[in-house]
């Protein structure tokens, strides 16, 4: 690790950045490698970078960090693709995959050998670990020693049957110091750090990499975790080497877990693909991980344009972000409370069939959810409460003696006299038969509502009695009445 002078942040502007950089085209990316799940982090660092570009006209780029041959696999790749898909992050360029662009790398590199920016270094791994040992003996950080550094290696012999490796000249003294848009100034010393290699078997390392790409790309905005830091003083000397304009550099806190500790799986889902698996609604995810870390005053709830138009990275927070498992299930609640009944139908039909409900000769779906998206604070948990309408009816012919006890039976009948007169079967009308009876008899609800909710759905516990009636239809209701009423 190294020895970071952080000094007090200036930030000038939005997206720190001074009214000549303002002027030019605001370009920034995300860059996931396809080794695994997209992370929780990966997207939210999606969003901003997103929110930048959208904030000032500019441009959002996707790019494939898929160099790592033996763990980047095209299932990863498609996660990656279905991830940006779902959470609505429209990209301008890409996506854009390292693999194409070899090519490019070698050229680069093929300069740097000709001019003396880098140079090839026939150091073994066995060799590197003997040098590392003696310098941790010696009480020494471990570093490359530039032992194959052109003006070290003149007289040494090419040992035969090892292929080099290219390593990239670091300046030997100074500071590398940059004005980061989170944390402020950040200083590290050029003795921290080493000739790291640059390309491997014709295969670019990231760092290398990553400097190639936005030099080529313009990208104006590099946004990524706070774990990149360390990368950061070499790519700047990277872009210096090359020539290369300088990106402004914002480097965001990790999230934690509940208790403070680094995301993991152990404290649940961390996949973006996982919460759509359960039946989180995309814009719910979207807002809670644009706040997990950034604020604008008192503002919980925002969509994806109002993102866009107060965004910047000035406002977010140098601290690690602590999820709060409890919070994000209550704001997608929020969102399922104002989603469409049609979208919801749509998104829950699957669900619903997958606990084995038949819903093609059920009540209209729409209406379901309607019925019920206020009480469920996801699709998973929609699905589940909408099986009543869909699952075959189970019910106990001791239950519906009880809920007729007690004068019940007398008052359910007369109810069901009124039942069948109303013309126009809807939830006010239902109703209205249920007061006519608890007018002329004198009684509270629970003599009628109760024998209904058995004897209709086969359970004590139902959502609006009137409303579910509504939905199951006149003829269906009238059945299940008649059929439960010769179980009693």
């Amino acid at each position: 690790m190294f020895r970071i002078a952080f000094f007090e942040a200036f930030v000038p502007d939005s997206l720190s950045l001074n009214r000549e950089i303002i002027m030019k085209e605001i370009r920034t990316r995300i860059a996931p490698s396809p080794t695994g799940m997209m992370h929780l982090g990966t997207a939210r660092t999606a969003i901003y970078c997103w929110a930048a570009a959208r904030h000032f006209g500019g441009k959002f780029l996707l790019r494939i960090e898929d160099t790592d041959q033996k763990r980047s696999t095209d299932e990863a790749t498609q996660v990656i693709l279905d991830s940006m898909k779902w959470l609505n992050l429209d990209y301008d360029e890409g996506p854009i995959y390292q693999m194409d662009r070899l090519d490019r790398y070698k050229e680069v590199v093929d300069q740097m050998l000709a001019d003396g920016r880098a140079y090839k270094c026939y150091a073994t791994p066995e060799e590197l670990e003997q040098m590392r040992e003696a310098q941790r003996d010696a009480g020494l950080k471990p570093r490359y020693d530039g032992r194959w550094r052109p003006e070290n290696c003149a007289d040494k012999t090419i040992p035969e049957g090892v292929t080099p490796v290219i390593r990239f000249r670091n300046p030997d003294d100074g500071d590398v110091s940059w004005n980061d848009a989170v944390y402020g100034r950040i200083t590290i010393s050029n003795r921290e750090l080493d000739d790291l290699i640059i390309m491997r078997d014709g295969i670019p390392t990231y760092n290398f990499a990553v400097v190639v790409d936005d030099w080529d790309m313009k990208v104006s905005h590099v946004v990524r975790g706070a774990d990149h830091i360390n990368n950061t003083p070499r790519q700047i000397n990277l872009y210096n080497a090359l020539g290369a304009e300088i990106p402004v550099f914002a480097h965001l806190p990790l999230i934690n877990g509940p208790d403070g500790q680094k995301l993991s799986k152990r404290h649940g889902s961390v996949s973006v693909m996982e919460y759509e698996n359960r039946g989180f609604l995309p814009e719910a995810v979207f807002n809670y991980l644009a706040r997990l870390g950034w604020g604008h005053g008192n503002m919980e709830k925002f969509t994806r344009d109002e993102l866009a138009e107060i965004f910047d990275l000035a406002d977010c927070s140098r601290a690690a972000a602590r999820i709060d498992f409890k919070k994000f299930e209550w704001l997608n609640a929020q969102y399922m409370k104002e989603a469409d009944d049609n979208r919801l139908a749509e998104l829950t039909r699957s669900r619903i069939e997958k606990r084995g409900g038949v819903v093609e000769n059920g009540p209209d779906l729409a209406g379901v959810c309607g019925l019920l998206k206020s009480r469920a604070a996801t699709l998973e948990a929609l699905a589940e409460s909408a099986m009543l309408f869909y699952k075959p009816l189970e019910r106990d012919a001791d239950a519906i003696k009880a809920s007729l006890a007690d004068g019940n039976r007398e008052a359910f009948e007369a109810f069901v006299t009124e039942l069948e007169k109303i013309e126009e079967f809807t939830a006010p009308n239902i109703y209205g038969a249920i007061k006519t009876v608890m007018e002329a008899k004198g009684i509270k609800m629970n003599p009628i509502a109760v024998p209904l909710r058995v004897i209709v759905c086969g359970t004590d516990k139902t959502p609006q009695i009137d409303r579910t009636l509504e939905l199951f239809g006149k003829q269906e209701v009238l059945a299940r009445i008649a059929s439960g009423l010769a179980m009693a």
